[in-house]
């Protein structure tokens, strides 16, 4: 038996919610967001080309020289005791390239273990780590290229695995700046030891484009987001809706192909907004649909879907808070600490 919290969160909240995909994969850990700032924009940032060391965590190619040396802190308080967090370090190696070490984790907490007949015989914990080493080469003034190598250990109670994956971006960003393109292939890998024999699952692979749009004349940064380009449909059809279904509104479901084309092409996208009224201060605000989509209540829609968060860069070290939106039930808050070594 597992915790009340837990249990309720993982077993009864899908059922009031709309419809979801996922549940087909191993290793899920590896999708969740550490940073602060890329929570606060929807989860994800593959374009925003600057000096936080967060970034490459989901687009190797976004490490960069101007990361030498920097040292960043993630830490997560999720939900029912779960948390997770961040660590890496960067340098740039002679003649070599920038190199970033660092260690993605997460902690399910503690578990009480019972018998068939609910007899107390002890606790018990479940954890999963993905160690990142990334590597980074600019190869002109525009485009940058990245690879991070993740080997993977869970251990859930007296069941572990091993598994390895890697990620590959490329980045283009214009001679001014403003516009910045990218292109991240993610999690291309495999379960090498499973839990059980016989019972190998894959891990959660996908393609992602984003574009990064800095104002010349305002203090705003726009950021878009397009998720999971290797499929295209993002929603599915629940048995329970299709059993309760008249006559008529079967014949308006039938009709109804432009808005399942659009919902299907808004499920992929995430928009975000960078407020930076000076070099030393940001607010972000985004919009998910696909979470807004999958996770709110019918009848409460609450700010699910939205993500926020703000942050102050000072000249020896940075930090950063973000708080994203999962459900009425509450939201995850997102802590980053960023420091800058030597001179």
């Amino acid at each position: 038996m597992i915790k009340l919290k837990f249990f309720l969160i993982i077993f009864l909240i899908p059922l009031e919610i709309f419809a979801q995909i996922g549940g087909n994969h191993t290793y899920k850990f590896l999708e969740l967001t550490n940073s602060a700032r890329a929570a606060s924009l929807g989860g994800v940032i593959i374009s925003v080309s600057d000096q936080d060391l967060s970034l490459p965590f989901h687009n190797p190619a976004l490490l960069s020289d101007t990361m030498h040396n920097q040292l960043v802190l993630n830490y997560v308080n999720y939900f029912s005791d779960i948390n997770y967090g961040y660590l890496a370090y960067a340098r740039k190696l002679p003649k070599i390239g920038i190199f970033s070490l660092g260690l993605h984790y997460i902690n399910y907490g503690d578990f009480v273990e019972t018998s068939d007949i609910g007899e107390i015989l002890g606790e018990f914990k479940a954890a999963e780590y993905a160690f990142n080493l990334i590597w980074s080469l600019k190869l002109d003034t525009n485009f940058s290229v990245g690879v991070n190598l993740k080997p993977i250990v869970s251990n859930l109670e007296q069941y572990s695995s091993f598994g390895l994956a890697f990620d590959a971006g490329i980045v283009y960003q214009s001679k001014e700046g403003l516009l910045t393109t990218a292109l991240v292939m993610k999690n291309l890998g495999k379960q090498i030891t499973t839990y059980t024999d016989s019972n190998r699952e894959p891990i959660p692979f996908e393609l992602q484009f984003g574009l990064t749009k800095d104002l010349e004349h305002a203090p705003f940064r726009l950021t878009f987001l397009y998720r999971h380009i290797e499929k295209w449909k993002m929603d599915f059809e629940s048995p329970i809706s299709e059993n309760t279904l008249s006559f008529f509104e079967e014949e308006t479901k039938k009709e109804s192909k432009i808005g399942g084309f659009s919902e299907n092409l808004l499920r992929h996208t995430v928009w975000g907004i960078e407020f930076i009224p000076f070099n030393s201060f940001f607010f972000n605000f985004s919009y998910n649909y696909q979470r807004r989509k999958e996770l709110s209540l019918q009848n409460a829609t609450n700010m699910t879907g939205f993500s926020w968060g703000f942050g102050l860069n000072l000249r020896r070290f940075s930090v950063s808070y973000g708080r994203a939106s999962y459900h009425v039930a509450g939201a995850s808050n997102h802590f980053s600490f960023n420091t800058r070594f030597g001179k």
